[in-house]
């Protein structure tokens, strides 16, 4: 049985597990969430009543969130692209930086994001500024790290760069990336020529309009 992929190709997390499979060659279905499919979204509901996406299918087996997919796949179908290293060590690293891009990137970004859908007179303008000051933090980090690395966990593209890849994309986005962190804008512009999330992101192309904030004449 194949493997059965629900999610949305506008969603930062669905690509994240869409880089994975893509770099891999990985076959899959793909049952796309959105209101012209309510049968896809009902049957999306009855399996993670959470109704947070992606979520994978292996026979009867149901994956979910995103980094539990790709470890999952990487097990279970595991391609010549290795996502996580065998060593113990280096995939503690790759598991960190994946955790860095998850909680210090995304995070702040969605809910930047998040507050420009609120209705009038409900905004969290100190919740926007400690995003932003979260943001900028990150980026500062990140900037130190890159330095000295072509990848997030070194020289092999992994799991974190499966991260990496849609959270710096819609960050810069929501929070423009300062030219001062020329290590950060360099790799995301590595991680954009990368052909797996090149095609995510041209995938993504028709949904610009659901970006809140105004999607920029670029990328």
């Amino acid at each position: 049985m194949s493997l059965i992929l629900y999610a949305h190709p506008f969603s930062s997390y669905s690509q994240k597990v869409l880089v994975a499979l893509y770099e891999n060659h990985t076959p899959f279905e793909w049952r796309q969430l959105s209101r012209e499919n309510p049968e896809v979204l009902a049957q999306f509901a009855a399996l993670w009543p959470i109704k947070r996406f992606p979520l994978l299918m292996d026979g009867t087996r149901v994956l979910k969130e995103s980094t539990i997919i790709i470890e999952y796949l990487a097990l279970n179908h595991p391609g010549p692209i290795q996502l996580l290293p065998t060593d113990p060590q280096a995939a503690l690293e790759v598991r960190s930086m994946d955790r860095f891009f998850d909680n210090y990137i995304s995070r702040p970004q969605q809910q930047i994001v998040a507050d420009a859908r609120r209705p009038d007179g409900t905004h969290d303008t100190y919740g926007v500024k400690e995003a932003r000051e979260m943001l900028e933090t990150a980026y500062a980090w990140l900037d130190k790290v890159m330095a000295e690395r072509q990848w997030a966990a070194g020289d092999m593209f992994s799991l974190a760069d499966c991260a990496a890849a849609p959270f710096l994309f819609y960050a810069d986005w929501s929070h423009r990336i300062d030219p001062s962190f020329s290590h950060v804008i360099a790799y995301r512009k590595r991680l954009l020529a990368r052909p797996s999330f090149a095609r995510a992101v041209d995938e993504a192309r028709p949904y610009r309009s659901l970006f809140p904030l105004g999607a920029p004449d670029r990328d």
